[in-house]
């Protein structure tokens, strides 16, 4: 797959790539200036289409980089990207989250009504599913702590049914990038070096809370550094961003739910991960699986369950 997608997205010419990401979600290769995306063979080809229109579109012109072009390699759908140079992981401390906030703002804050439509659900939930759909073949597979799996699981059954992808989502909302982290975000030579987000295959309308989840799932776990989180926290609420509350207020009332729901996708992946590598969670994982069974010992009736913000 990867040879065929960089004869694609070379036009056919024999060209150097380098392999970026190879899973079973999607596989990238650099060439050159692009990059191109094999996406996963399931993948709904009508909504991605929608999707790569939104991301196109003027509106949102400084927040998400554009595709360049969309076809098909060897019966997957594959999108062709302009080259960006992402977030360095060997220096977390700068790591850009002031960028992350306001970027996240100006797209929370874009009208649905302006971008060619009708929008696709934003597909964390999904993300959610899926994790705990991995964490189920581990446990079937007996590579996981007895303990663990009931403190996710448990943990899990705090949230409302359309948190898991079991029930449809509430209506409305605002765009969401469905998937945010640090690894989406790079700095594009087309844009002059600013700061941009990128993949797309999660964006869509829904609960814009959604995409402050992990970073605040991080922070409740002591994964985050509290002055990262809020530096990021208030470049939100700052820019105008709608989901955390106006600046000087207390964001959990708006960000729990959907904080619980990526610590629970955070905790199920970490032992899942662990479990396929035949061996135990390690020191992060650890923290996002001991904050799940934090969350499942809150008494029913103080979780809150209704839909985020």
């Amino acid at each position: 797959m990867p040879a065929a997608l960089a004869a694609w997205a070379s036009g056919g010419q024999p060209q150097a790539y380098g392999l970026l990401a190879d899973r079973a979600d999607g596989t990238v290769v650099r060439c050159g200036d692009t990059v191109a995306k094999a996406h996963s063979g399931d993948t709904d080809r009508e909504a991605l289409a929608l999707r790569l229109r939104v991301a196109g579109h003027p509106a949102l012109a400084g927040v998400l980089l554009p595709p360049l072009r969309s076809g098909s390699v060897l019966g997957r759908p594959a999108t062709l990207w302009p080259y960006g140079a992402p977030v360095d992981p060997e220096r977390p401390e700068d790591a850009p989250w002031e960028e992350a906030g306001r970027l996240l703002a100006a797209l929370h804050r874009t009208p649905l009504d302006a971008l060619p439509g009708p929008v696709p659900p934003m597909r964390g939930p999904v993300k959610l599913a899926r994790a705990l759909h991995r964490l189920a073949r581990a446990e079937r597979a007996g590579g996981t702590d007895p303990a663990d799996t009931t403190a996710v699981r448990a943990a899990a059954r705090t949230l409302p049914a359309w948190a898991r992808a079991e029930a449809p989502a509430p209506s409305g909302g605002a765009l969401c990038h469905g998937d945010l982290h640090l690894g989406q975000m790079v700095r594009s030579a087309a844009s002059d070096g600013t700061w941009l987000l990128i993949d797309v295959d999660d964006l869509g309308a829904g609960a814009p809370s959604w995409d402050l989840a992990r970073p605040a799932a991080w922070y409740a776990a002591g994964v985050l550094d509290p002055g990262a989180w809020l530096r990021f926290l208030d470049a939100y609420r700052t820019a105008g961003g709608p989901a955390a509350g106006p600046p000087g207020s207390d964001p959990w009332p708006e960000l729990d739910l959907a904080a619980r729901a990526l610590t629970v996708q955070a905790g199920a992946q970490s032992l899942a991960k662990a479990a396929q590598g035949g061996r135990r969670p390690d020191e992060v994982e650890r923290l996002m699986v001991d904050a799940c069974a934090r969350i499942a010992a809150v008494p029913a009736a103080d979780v809150e369950s209704g839909p985020p913000s």
